[in-house]
């Protein structure tokens, strides 16, 4: 599946539009370069589920953030920016935060991707010749 952002106006859109799509799933990773706009498409996508705006940031240096929707569920936000062992993320309680079955939305899953379920969506975001931004997984 494919949503085109085309720029900024149309990213709560998007994040609505994707939120459909995902249906049930609770572990989501997202590949993207530096710059390409994991954390402004998480803060679209918490908004979208309640979160307010201002309490979305990068958890560069926490690792871990977590939100709640207006349903009163947490919602997780990962930054494995800065992850150069494995263990570094066990260290936090990765499993347990997956194992919960609230969302859980991962930047920089690449750092760990040898511990990641088998369930994970894994989303690429990818930047266009015009700046617009692609995001594409498979079903």
């Amino acid at each position: 599946m494919e949503i085109l952002i085309k720029d900024l106006s149309g990213i709560d859109a998007a994040a609505k539009q994707f939120l459909e799509a995902l249906g049930q799933r609770r572990i989501v990773a997202f590949y993207a370069p530096m710059g390409a706009g994991k954390t402004t498409f998480i803060t679209a996508v918490c908004k979208a589920l309640g979160v307010r705006d201002d309490a979305v940031s990068s958890p560069s240096f926490a690792i871990v953030n977590e939100y709640r929707g207006s349903d009163g569920q947490s919602i997780f936000h990962f930054d494995f920016y800065r992850i150069d062992k494995i263990a570094e993320a066990l260290d936090i309680g990765f499993f347990e935060y997956i194992d919960s079955g609230n969302l859980c939305l991962i930047e920089w899953p690449e750092n760990i991707e040898e511990i990641l379920p088998e369930e994970t969506l894994r989303v690429h975001i990818t930047v266009l010749s015009d700046q617009s931004r692609l995001l594409s997984w498979e079903d």
